[in-house]
């Protein structure tokens, strides 16, 4: 059974361990790498936490951490992003991506946001899958650059400005989900 666990500042040490687990085992769905991320202390990974407004939750299978997502405030008009999704291979198939992508819907809601957006590169032909089957559909070009625009002076811009770098060199298709 899945089960799921909203995070604190204090649970960075697992944050780290999934996200470090994740980069390993992915590193093709992410657009800022291992290298980048293991630079960071205590500090980087408990800031991640503290995002204001945003809702980190890992999943769990039995008692064993197997996967993790990110909720974050997109712009003021309601849109929230989906950050960070992985699912390690062992749990892969449980339906563990489909909790934690309905946690974050879930989380969307009560915080009144009325669209879900998330960024895939391209090559990860499995994670747009599910999120096809989640109702995700792609923004046109000029959607998402008016959607990034729009998200600049958020929480989830803080959090995207360490991934600024590798985010620009890495072509994203970005998807997005009413919320009713």
């Amino acid at each position: 059974m899945v089960t799921l666990r909203t995070l604190t500042t204090a649970d960075w040490p697992l944050w780290r361990d999934l996200r470090l687990a994740a980069l390993t085992d992915s590193p093709h769905a992410f657009a800022y790498g291992i290298a980048e991320w293991r630079a960071g202390g205590e500090q980087r990974w408990r800031a991640r936490l503290h995002l204001p407004g945003a809702h980190h939750v890992a999943a769990f299978l039995a008692d064993d951490p197997v996967g993790l997502v990110g909720g974050l405030h997109g712009s003021p008009d309601g849109v929230r992003e989906l950050r960070s999704l992985w699912v390690a291979p062992q749990a892969r198939g449980r339906g563990v991506a489909d909790r934690l992508i309905e946690e974050v819907e879930r989380w969307a809601r009560a915080t009144g946001g009325t669209a879900l957006h998330l960024a895939v590169l391209p090559a990860n032909a499995p994670a747009l899958a599910l999120y096809r089957r989640h109702g995700f559909t792609p923004l046109t070009p000029a959607e998402a650059s008016a959607a990034a625009s729009a998200e600049a002076p958020s929480a989830a811009a803080a959090a995207a400005a360490t991934t600024a770098a590798a985010a620009a060199a890495a072509p994203r298709i970005v998807l997005a989900k009413l919320l009713h």
